[in-house]
């Protein structure tokens, strides 16, 4: 069993222009200012190295997000196990068919406060891609393999006060991924001055051994740098007010013990993400040498035979999605307010829990979770000593492993969204006592790191692992897919519960519709696209129904995450072999972040707070009239009666003879024509509660614009996602669209991207200019730092054009 309480580590952050006020602890985000150009160049970390004619860039950054897309790039011949596949075939795509592969140089110049006799200089980088080589003023100085790990380096001894030249080296090979890695500096860099007297980095340690609606028992332990130091420990509520104070007792090993009560406490979780914040001050005497503020969470998290998972001892399951990295258009260059929005839509979904896949996940994502109220799984590799592919971390385990896993957990150990460690995804070393040993070693050196969270590794070879003991020796066995095998590891494993670690897999592209309509493994057709009746799925995997019948039915089945909630870049399945095909058809919403049909189907299911009633397909089938064009309803209403053109389709009514009857309205018999399609649905009582309707729609007139945010901070850096669509003259959408659009921004913004969720299209994310796909696409705005008001243009040959004004301040 696994208590635990956490609390998420936020460094001290000041301006410059407070450094004599606030001279205990300063971070800068080295985001400005960076030059970068693709290629190998031998001198490029010597000062006096030419770099004129370089690209000027802001950091987070994505080199390759720009394209062109190209059939060549990273075209591999392989057999992908994971697929069932058992001879070799050329595939396409597959990491996206960006130009991530290659070298990378970026370079700054750093010119810095003046630094004092006994503080300390550290550089933190949270995520390059990839193989980091970091040079100041022409000397290495430290180095890092995995792209998706955070690492720091003491740069003390090296820093000048002016004059600096931080260079860093990146390598990208080919064949090192099986999705879409991104490349550059994607992630957040920082400088941090200290005090040598003061916390060491990732030194803070926050757990609640004993939460109570009374009081709490807060447990901080801190590692410190220094002699003759005093800690005192406030923590703030999440108005800013001390509820509590202690001055460490003692401090054994520079490290600093303290248990505080904490009276009354407001308890973390999905529903109600509170964060109280401690505040650890270093004295030397009655000097105060430090300061770091770290927020956390109250709670307790339980993993028992019979119950399953709890929290703050009510009894829960995860209602969860896989997430890839990469951020659509914008790529793997990590951005909050496109964290943000896809963890809106998640939430507004009914989504409680995130699945980092397959990789380390952002500082930015985790803070966002511990906000917003999401549960989360934090992964660490794809591959350990076993090769998926050839330059893959296989190349690393057995000289990095560790030091990557105690990173991650020292870095953010402090959330209170993680719930749960994976140590491995699918890895080859599922098979033999080779990988059993592996799996026990990374087990015990997170244990070791963090006693008070499970470790899991999503298993897809059950039967090896029941055979082995790899599967009995986790803390959580996880299994991906293999619903028809949930019983049987049950009975076999002796944890007592079973987690969907990663589920579905069912393919769609928003809004199309293929006939006929029935169940369907690995089908291809010649748009290289999926149907959106969500009856098609692949060779390992399953529907949604199949796993709701597992979550629903079994009490030992503790939740699932689903494959997944985002279209991601690479692993176009089932298009794998098939160009243009470059993303993936796996997500609930599109590439774009637009919802597809399914996204429904889990709604209706996952969220409480609203019923759902979604209609589909849409309504403009020309050339089908007379036709059989079955029609669903995704609700969380158990009947409705359809109407088609006033005349009634009959009552459905959910029942137990199928897994889609249980989850699903169907009509299956419905012939096409012309005019309204409306559903009419029922409460308990067999009133007509909640009605929706979709139209036949005529030719395309007019362009509309919607953003999820019409006012955004004036940072540089903020987004509004833009929606456009085009109606016909009576306002209907046209969902069949495809017309070619044009955008301009003018203003205090600029046109950052622009995406349709096509995952065949090569137009490039970063042109103003793009077709619809099945009716719509999404413009993103950026700000710029001046402020005022940003205005978005749209125009397309035959429609009339629009405009929408967005708030930047």
């Amino acid at each position: 069993m696994f208590r635990f309480r956490k609390l998420l580590l936020t460094l001290f952050i000041i301006g410059f222009s407070y450094l004599n006020a606030f001279s205990q602890r300063t971070e800068i985000l080295l985001d400005e200012g960076w030059k970068f150009s693709k290629g190998s160049f031998p001198n490029a970390a010597m000062p006096g190295f030419n770099d004129s004619r370089w690209e000027t860039v802001s950091v987070p950054h994505d080199w390759a997000i720009s394209g062109p897309f190209d059939k060549e790039i990273d075209k591999q011949v392989n057999i992908i196990t994971q697929n069932g596949e058992d001879k070799p075939s050329e595939k396409t795509g597959r990491t996206g068919a960006l130009p991530y592969i290659g070298e990378g140089w970026y370079r700054k110049s750093l010119n810095l406060p003046v630094i004092k006799a006994n503080q300390k200089v550290l550089l933190q980088i949270d995520g390059a891609m990839s193989e980091p080589r970091v040079y100041l003023n022409g000397k290495l100085v430290g180095q890092w393999n995995y792209g998706y790990n955070y690492f720091y380096i003491d740069i003390t001894n090296e820093i000048k006060p002016n004059n600096n030249l931080l260079a860093i080296h990146l390598n990208n090979k080919a064949k090192s991924s099986r999705w879409y890695p991104g490349a550059g500096l994607y992630r957040n860099i920082h400088l941090i001055i200290k005090e040598e007297n003061s916390v060491d980095q990732w030194g803070i340690s926050i757990t609640t051994p004993i939460v109570k609606k009374e009081f709490a028992k807060v447990n901080i332990k801190t590692k410190l740098t220094g002699a003759n130091i005093r800690l005192v420990t406030q923590i703030l509520d999440a108005s800013g007010k001390q509820v509590a104070i202690d001055t460490a007792k003692s401090i054994f090993g520079n490290e600093a013990d303290q248990t505080i009560r904490l009276s009354n406490p407001n308890l973390w979780s999905p529903e109600t993400p509170y964060l109280y914040t401690s505040v650890s001050n270093v004295y030397e005497g009655n000097v105060l040498k430090d300061v770091v503020k770290t927020r956390f969470g109250v709670r307790e998290i339980s993993y028992r035979a019979g119950t399953g998972f709890s929290l703050n001892g009510e009894v829960r399951k995860f209602k969860g999605v896989c997430l890839h990295h990469d951020l659509g258009p914008l790529g793997s260059a990590i951005n909050t307010a496109a964290l943000r929005r896809q963890l809106t839509i998640l939430k507004e979904m009914g989504c409680n829990a995130i699945r980092s896949s397959h990789n380390m996940p952002s500082p930015e994502q985790l803070e966002l979770c511990d906000e917003m109220g999401f549960m989360f799984l934090a992964e660490s590799f794809d591959e350990w000593a076993k090769a998926k592919v050839d330059n893959g971390y296989h190349l690393y385990f057995d000289t990095d492993a560790e030091k990557d896993v105690v990173n991650l957990v020292r870095a953010t150990k402090n959330h209170p969204c993680i719930v749960m460690w994976s140590s491995g995804n699918e890895v080859p070393d599922q098979f033999g006592a080779e990988g059993v040993k592996r799996a026990k070693w990374l087990q015990e050196i997170f244990h070791r790191e963090d006693p008070t969270r499970p470790v899991t590794v999503g298993m897809d070879q059950v039967k090896a692992t029941m055979q082995s003991g790899f599967g009995a020796l986790l803390d959580v066995p996880g299994l991906n897919y293999r619903v028809h095998l949930y019983q049987e590891a049950y009975n076999a494993f002796p944890q007592g519960f079973i987690l969907g670690s990663e589920t579905a897999s069912t393919v769609s592209s928003r809004g199309i519709y293929k006939f006929p309509v029935v169940k369907g493994i690995d089908k291809q057709y010649d748009d290289l696209q999926t149907s959106s009746y969500d009856m098609e799925y692949c060779s390992w995997s399953n529907l949604p129904d199949d796993d709701f019948v597992l979550q629903d039915d079994k009490p030992w089945v503790i939740g699932e995450f689903v494959w997944t909630g985002f279209d991601y870049l690479g692993e176009p399945t089932p298009y794998d072999a098939s160009w243009p095909a470059r993303s993936s058809y796996f997500g609930m919403s599109d590439l774009a972040g637009l919802p597809k049909d399914r996204y429904y189907l889990y709604k209706s299911r996952w969220n409480k707070n609203e019923p759902t009633l979604h209609l589909l397909p849409h309504w403009n089938w020309a050339g089908r009239e007379g036709q059989i064009t079955p029609v669903f309803v995704y609700t969380s209403y158990d009947s409705a009666e359809l109407f088609l053109n006033g005349k009634s389709l009959g009552v459905r009514k959910k029942d137990n003879s199928t897994p889609q009857n249980r989850y699903r309205l169907m009509w299956m018999d419905v012939k096409y024509e012309p005019g309204t399609l409306k559903v009419v649905a029922f409460d308990s009582n067999g009133k007509a509660v909640k009605e929706e309707q979709v139209v036949t729609a005529g030719k395309p007139y007019k362009v509309v614009l919607t953003a999820d945010r019409k006012e955004i901070s004036a940072d540089g850096k903020d987004l509004s996602y833009v929606t456009v669509s085009v109606v016909d003259k009576n306002g209907n959408p046209c969902p069949t669209a495809t017309n070619a659009l044009k955008f301009d921004v003018k203003g205090a913004g600029k046109f950052k991207a622009v995406c349709n969720g096509d995952a065949t299209s090569l137009e490039s994310f970063v042109k103003p200019t793009m077709k619809l796909f099945s009716g719509k696409l999404v413009v993103l705005v950026q700000s710029d730092k001046k402020g005022g008001i940003i205005e978005l243009s749209v125009n397309g040959k035959s429609l009339k054009s629009e405009s929408i004004k967005i708030i930047s301040k």
